[in-house]
């Protein structure tokens, strides 16, 4: 153990997007946050390197979720290093769009392997760990296409359904062990990716929200400081919509 800290976070898919915006949120209350990432290592590098220079305490590793032996490393690295894990959010997360006839089997299985098995897999290393300590958040992130549906995403859509069970299995296993485990679940948020679709794309998807606007990062990454502080400490097994009124539980 190097660099012992107060708190800790794991966060996967932590360099690129919403994942950014919840390790930087972390690390400005004072979390040391180690974001997760699978295959750009040059993002990722510079990702840390623009938190270094706001003065925020995040490091980057390299682990596919969709594997559970890279979990379980990750796991260990992170803990051989900071001797603690406190909060695990599991965002990192594959798109591979086709309508169900012409999705082949190898884009069907690696979205849920990624979006389903991945949270599964980082769970199971992280929890002995939390249940030694007796304490531990976990937060999942959904996507409101887990309850409506939509059109040529039947894996991520799946996926994302099969999220809020697991949230909700592991919140009753861990309920007695000092840990919550929640979900939040985003709906259209204007990320980088978003931010490249047409404009009448854009405009017909914000239509369908009740509050006229679309979601930032910043307001999925507000939730999550939520669910890990201490004011949460009773809150487990709930999904948490930040999507503008497009889906109300």
């Amino acid at each position: 153990m190097n660099k012992p800290c107060d708190r800790v976070a794991l966060v996967t898919g932590g360099t690129r997007g919403i994942g950014a915006a919840i390790s930087r949120r972390l690390a400005q209350d004072g979390v040391l946050v180690a974001a997760v990432y699978n295959r750009d290592a040059g993002a990722a590098e510079t990702f840390a390197k623009a938190a270094a220079r706001d003065g925020l305490a995040v490091s980057v590793y390299q682990a596919n979720v969709g594997n559970p032996g890279a979990c379980q490393q990750v796991t260990a690295q992170v803990l051989l290093e900071y001797g603690r894990i406190d909060y695990l959010v599991n965002n990192a997360g594959a798109v591979q769009d086709r309508t169900v006839v012409k999705m082949t089997t190898l884009q069907w299985e690696q979205v849920i392997r990624t979006n389903l098995s991945g949270p599964f897999f980082m769970a199971q290393a992280v929890l002995p760990h939390m249940i030694e300590r007796g304490s531990g958040r976990i937060v999942n992130i959904g996507s409101f296409v887990g309850q409506t549906g939509r059109i040529g995403q039947a894996n991520y859509s799946a996926a994302k359904a099969g999220l809020l069970g697991l949230t909700k299995t592991l919140a009753l296993e861990a309920a007695d062990k000092g840990i919550t485990v929640n979900c939040v679940v985003p709906g259209a948020i204007m990320t980088d990716m978003v931010a490249k679709l047409p404009a009448d794309i854009i405009d017909a998807v914000t239509q369908t929200i009740p509050m006229g606007k679309l979601g930032t990062p910043e307001d999925v990454a507000a939730a999550i400081r939520y669910l890990v502080s201490d004011e949460a400490e009773y809150v487990t097994g709930a999904l948490l919509p930040v999507t503008g009124g497009l889906l109300m539980m």
